[in-house]
């Protein structure tokens, strides 16, 4: 486990590629993978989110609406095994796992997705088939080398987390905490969101400031 100072190492020397987004954002909606979902759509929170279509490492395609037509809860989390910012919820600490598997205890699907251009930073088949190994991932890890998904949602950082609900609504999107340096935050706001949701609240934050690298389309 590398620790703080390594990291923050590693943030210097990427520096260029770190971005922290100051206002929440929508998204321009597309199609995914092969499939035409209706890419004049807008996807912001409070309403549907646009449909997409993906394949994961293991070559197995997931839909989203064919998640939410079951009802099921989606947590999407825009994902770059080398960004030091992924590395700070992945490895420096397992608040990315723990908040997995907080949400998985209330049946929620969680998906990562890697918008990264072929030969850009943390893409390709092999690198993320080891990050899975690395980090202890559990959920699957599907490519969108072409950025058409990440477009669509407008996705800017990495880790960047949107939540869709069993209805296919948009309910939340932003950053996973309230830290945007290198130490835990002391709200966790994907956490709190499914929390809110499994008690039949509303949720109190839907839109946050996400913080990370850039997502390298």
């Amino acid at each position: 486990m590398k620790t703080m100072k390594t990291l923050l190492a590693a943030a210097a020397t990427t520096a260029a590629a770190v971005t922290i987004a100051l206002t929440p954002t929508s998204a321009v909606a597309g199609p995914g993978h092969d499939h035409d979902h209706g890419h004049d759509m807008k996807a912001s929170v409070g309403h549907a989110a646009p449909n997409f279509t993906l394949t994961d490492l293991e070559g197995k395609e997931h839909t989203l609406a064919d998640y939410t037509a079951d009802g099921k809860t989606v947590v999407l989390e825009w994902f770059n095994p080398d960004c030091p910012f992924v590395k700070k919820h992945h490895e420096a600490n397992k608040s990315m796992y723990e908040t997995y598997r907080s949400a998985k205890e209330n049946d929620v699907v969680w998906l990562a997705i890697n918008s990264g251009k072929p030969g850009n930073q943390g893409t390709g088949q092999e690198r993320n088939e080891r990050a899975v190994k690395e980090y202890g991932i559990e959920y699957p890890v599907l490519l969108d080398e072409s950025g058409k998904v990440g477009k669509m949602y407008q996705a800017k950082t990495t880790p960047h987390m949107y939540i869709i609900d069993g209805e296919g609504v948009l309910v939340y999107a932003g950053a996973i905490d309230n830290n945007p340096r290198f130490d835990l935050g002391d709200v966790n706001y994907v956490s709190q969101a499914i929390g809110e949701m499994a008690h039949g609240k509303a949720i109190s934050e839907s839109e946050t400031r996400p913080y990370g690298c850039s997502v390298k389309y």
